[in-house]
């Protein structure tokens, strides 16, 4: 056995690292390379040959920081002193680097937000802007670098903005290019408390209604290609002069089928004051004692799982027969 191997790896020279992480270091590394931080301080002074844009990282060349050295300084002083995955980009500077047209690059930011658990003592300084989550989502990778899933992204870069134009294009982007569902935008926007600001709701409304179109669209291509029978499109469901039971999108009258796509919106209650999410619980439950069979899929797994959600249609109109037979009711055009 030698005695001459360290018991820990020697950190890598800097001159082994990448362009950008040779260029943007902690005082951390520079330390580990031999370098003390009086002389590191020396260099950053006026006219010196570095820079420390944010405390405890260092830039080594005078110039003007490139879009990637500041992300990657960023993230260098929020991951500092903290374990893997404590740390990632989001709001605008996340939805950049996925290619948003939505977002300005990040060369045009004036700052970049990053997302850290809320237990952390990390104060927003220079370029960095720290925004908190008591749960922290799983990171994805963009450009290389760990990012906040899209939905978070966008209710951060939602809370810092005020033109209602910008708002409604992130939201619009965000589910058009299926980058995830209006619902989970939804969620991630009230937890951000924004859902009180004119310009969101009505951005979230529109972008609601737009979630929904793609479901309907998801759901005609899904009976199509899983062969099912062509049900009744888009009714309203009354008893024979009696009360209104409520609309479904797809109604199979000989199996006594319907199908309901969960996309609700932000509103909670109707214009009379009534909780919406309650209506539609009695409606179902109306609808269930009729002896009609009601499948609720969510745009989600629309998208996701289609020839799942196909098999759950096919198996409520095959066991039709083992129920008791729906009561009568009238179908009509929504």
């Amino acid at each position: 056995m030698t005695h001459n191997i360290p018991l820990t790896p020697r950190p890598r020279p800097l001159s082994e690292l990448s362009d950008v992480r040779r260029r943007v270091v902690t005082a951390r590394a520079l330390r580990e390379q031999g370098v003390p931080l009086t002389a590191a301080q020396d260099r950053c002074r006026a006219g010196g040959p570095w820079q420390r844009p944010l405390p405890g990282v260092y830039l080594l060349h005078p110039g003007p920081a490139t879009s990637e050295e500041r992300l990657h300084a960023v993230l260098l002083y929020a991951q500092r002193d903290a374990p893997p995955g404590a740390a990632m980009l989001t709001g605008l500077a996340a939805l950049a680097l996925r290619g948003f047209a939505a977002a300005p690059p990040v060369a045009a930011l004036n700052r970049v937000d990053v997302l850290v658990p809320h237990t952390r003592r990390l104060r927003s300084a220079g370029w960095a802007r720290v925004a908190r989550a008591r749960a922290m989502p799983v990171a994805e990778v963009a450009g290389g670098l760990p990012v906040a899933p899209v939905a978070r992204a966008v209710a951060d870069a939602v809370t810092r903005l005020t033109d209602a134009l910008a708002v409604r294009r992130l939201l619009t982007e965000a589910v058009r290019h299926g980058h995830c569902e209006a619902q989970a935008l939804v969620r991630e926007l009230s937890r951000a408390r924004v859902l009180s600001r004119p310009h969101v709701v009505d951005a979230v409304d529109a972008l609601v209604a737009e979630g929904r179109a793609l479901a309907e669209e998801r759901l005609y291509a899904m009976v199509r290609d899983a062969g099912l029978p062509d049900p009744c499109w888009h009714v309203d469901l009354r008893l024979p002069e009696g009360p209104h039971l409520g609309g479904v999108d797809a109604y199979w009258p000989a199996q006594g089928v319907a199908v309901e796509i969960d996309a609700r919106g932000t509103r909670r209650t109707d214009e009379d004051g009534e909780n919406l999410w309650a209506r539609y619980a009695r409606r179902r439950e109306a609808l269930e004692r009729l002896g009609i069979a009601v499948v609720h899929l969510t745009p989600a797994r629309l998208r996701d799982d289609p020839d799942g959600q196909a098999a759950v249609v096919r198996t409520a109109l095959m066991t039709a027969g083992e129920r008791p037979p729906a009561g009568y009711v009238v179908v009509l055009p929504r």
